[in-house]
């Protein structure tokens, strides 16, 4: 048997990392499961933790929820330069 993580089996891994995501991210900032479940799936965390190379499904989901906060605070606090 082949358990080689890779980019046609990682799906196989992401449900329950994200459903826990999801709770962690209702808990912190209100709202239902569904919202969270809507902001993780179009963040820049979720379309990198969907490719194997960036190893991100190794992370929990803490590390995970931490990941996309990082994210989301950078993008948020870019300064537009002239």
């Amino acid at each position: 048997m082949n358990r080689e993580i890779t980019n046609q089996n990682l799906h196989l891994l992401l449900p329950a990392k994200i459903s826990l995501f999801a709770k962690i991210y209702a808990a912190e900032k209100g709202g239902t499961l569904l919202d969270a479940l809507r902001a993780f799936y179009k963040s820049d965390t979720y379309k990198e933790l969907e490719q194997e190379e960036t190893k991100l499904w190794h992370y929990g989901p803490v590390a995970l929820y931490e990941e996309y906060m990082e994210k989301t605070n950078r993008k948020h606090h870019k300064i537009n330069l002239p």
